[in-house]
């Protein structure tokens, strides 16, 4: 057996087996495999807020919210497309997320209007007429026959 032929089989069998921290990649190649620590950074405090109004999109929400880096509070609201005005306050800290939901006005729908089907559609009328014939009446080019008794 030759050189070549033998190294190329040990190249082989070393990237068949992979590394020996499980992987199977090259050493050098690639990413090594990812290891999973969670952690957990300390909370910053912030304080952050804004406001949409559209009058002519009748759009009206918002947000404010703030941290001592421990509890975060805040609220916000949205125009529902009902008229109705959504207010929640929340407050979250260690032991999760809790709100109080409030609605404000009076639902308004559209009113109903009773059930009209579609117009119905007759046949299809053509507005066109009979295509006129493009071609002329042949002309004969031989004489009647000449009686044979």
């Amino acid at each position: 057996m030759s050189s070549k032929v033998l190294f190329a089989s040990f190249c082989l069998v070393a990237v068949a087996m992979g590394r020996p921290d499980g992987s199977h990649a090259p050493a050098g190649y690639g990413y090594d495999t990812p290891k999973h620590h969670q952690s957990y950074e300390k909370g910053r405090p912030f304080d952050y807020s804004y406001v949409v109004k559209d009058a002519y999109q009748n759009l009206d929400f918002g947000h404010k919210s703030t941290s001592d880096g421990k509890v975060v509070t805040g609220d916000y609201h949205v125009l529902l497309p009902d008229g109705r005005n959504q207010t929640v306050v929340y407050t979250a800290d260690h032991n999760g997320y809790r709100a109080q939901v409030a609605y404000h006005g009076e639902a308004r729908y559209p009113e109903a209007k009773p059930y009209a089907p579609a117009p119905s559609y007759g046949a299809h009328k053509p507005t066109y007429g009979a295509p006129a014939p493009t071609y002329k009446e042949p002309t004969p080019v031989y004489g009647a026959p000449a009686p044979s008794y």
